[in-house]
């Protein structure tokens, strides 16, 4: 099946043949025909599948009619969350809107705001922001929704994990209650269930690979290590090996610093991207990394959520992560696109039950590789496909006088009260 049967117009199918694109991915043939029929939409696929597509090409051809902008306006709202994906999603607008008179701007902080509100005079067609950013512009009375009608959330998944939602509620609250609305993600975890089922019942939901498996173009497998030999492994590897080009995972902004200065003392140049850097430095480092320029790049995982390499040959995990979604979305940066990718892990011995965990989601074993020259000395253990993490014993229903919960010995102090769930009436999605 080709773009011509979902419903778009000339000048989208044109500017989809300039990008070299001749199929549709599977989530791209049902979300967009979902979505130009004006449907809710709640939608997971893997990494690399062609999600921003899928709604941005909608969206395009929906906007590309005869409209008379007003200053401050907006017709529809792209949140994300991050700086990188920010622009990473603008830009791909841009490329998909270059035949069509469609105005998209990007919208996030670490830069002076001036510029942007300056820019939301004219009124925009499509606004890609990051929440902190679009919420200031909010309270400043720089932007305005009358006349929104289409709400994405791009990578929801991650702004749960990166605590927005209350950002993501106080933005909810100021928009129209008729409009569309359309939430993707990476994976369907419990709390991405949740937001999404505020959706009202007319809302399609797609699920197009399981979160448990990862591309099966991407060649993994992983190194058993002990703490203080990483760095000097990692080295080892890039050298020995003669790697081209590597995205390298790391857990702590402070870590990522530490490590690209271990590697520049071996004669390995790499930048780190987190956080705390300048918006300017991390579009510069990421701008090189894309370009080849640079080649070894080490990001925190919310710093790398927006990038997208085409032809990134090798993803390490220089950390595990604690959650096995979010192990399977860093793998997705290789393999992209039918091209043959690699994850290479390095795992210590306190890394155990999330390494299970992770194989667990995968449902096999990753494949160990032992490195001369580099003994551990705290053997990691033989991975257990099916492992279930210890509970704490339940309370014995008849204790013993020396048991009893009122005795001293085993009073135990009162637990904080659960936070409160939102109710079901406090939707952030409104009337359809």
């Amino acid at each position: 099946m080709s773009f011509s049967t979902l419903g778009l117009s000339s000048p989208i199918l044109k500017a989809i043949s300039d990008k070299g694109y001749s199929k549709p991915t599977p989530i791209q043939l049902k979300a967009i025909p979902a979505i130009l029929q004006g449907k809710d939409l709640v939608a997971a696929a893997q990494t690399g599948t062609g999600k921003t597509a899928s709604f941005v090409l909608p969206i395009l051809e929906k906007l590309n009619v005869e409209h008379v902008h007003r200053g401050k306006r907006v017709r529809a709202l792209i949140i994300t969350p991050t700086r990188e994906l920010t622009e990473q999603v603008a830009a791909n607008i841009d490329q998909y809107s270059q035949h069509m008179s469609i105005s998209t701007m990007a919208m996030y902080g670490g830069i002076d705001a001036e510029p942007q509100k300056k820019r939301l005079i004219e009124g925009v067609d499509v606004l890609v922001a990051t929440p902190g950013r679009l919420l200031e512009m909010i309270h400043q009375r720089a932007v305005h929704f009358d006349e929104l009608e289409v709400l994405v959330l791009d990578e929801a998944d991650r702004m749960l994990n990166m605590g927005f939602i209350d950002d993501i509620n106080k933005i909810i609250d100021r928009l129209p209650t008729e409009r569309q609305s359309l939430l993707f993600s990476a994976t369907l975890t419990e709390d991405v269930r949740f937001l999404a089922n505020t959706v009202n019942d007319d809302a399609v939901e797609i699920a197009i690979s399981p979160k448990t498996k990862a591309a099966s173009t991407i060649d993994q497998w992983l190194i058993t290590v002990d703490l203080d030999t990483k760095s000097a492994l990692l080295s080892h590897l890039i050298k020995e090996q003669s790697w081209d080009q590597a995205l390298i995972f790391i857990e702590k902004k402070h870590g990522a610093a530490k490590l690209a200065a271990q590697l520049g003392k071996r004669g390995i140049e790499a930048e780190a991207i987190h956080g705390d850097r300048s918006q300017a430095m991390r579009a510069k480092i990421l701008n090189d990394f894309k370009s080849g320029e640079l080649k070894f790049l080490i990001a925190t995982g919310v710093a790398a959520r927006g990038i997208d390499i085409g032809q990134l040959s090798r993803v390490v995990n220089y950390d595990l992560p604690f959650k096995p979604e979010e192990y399977i979305h860093r793998i997705g940066r290789t393999g992209r696109a039918g091209a043959s990718g690699e994850a290479i892990s390095f795992v210590a011995m306190g890394d155990f039950k999330k390494l299970c965990a992770i194989e667990s989601r995968l449902g096999h074993i990753i494949e160990r590789k032992e490195i001369e020259g580099f003994p551990v000395r705290k053997t990691v253990p033989v991975s257990i496909l099916n492992y279930v993490p210890k509970r704490k014993p339940k309370p014995n229903p008849n204790p013993t006088k020396a048991q009893a919960p009122n005795s001293a010995k085993n009073k135990r102090k009162p637990s904080a009260k659960k936070a409160k769930s939102p109710s079901k009436n406090e939707s952030i999605w409104g009337k359809h």
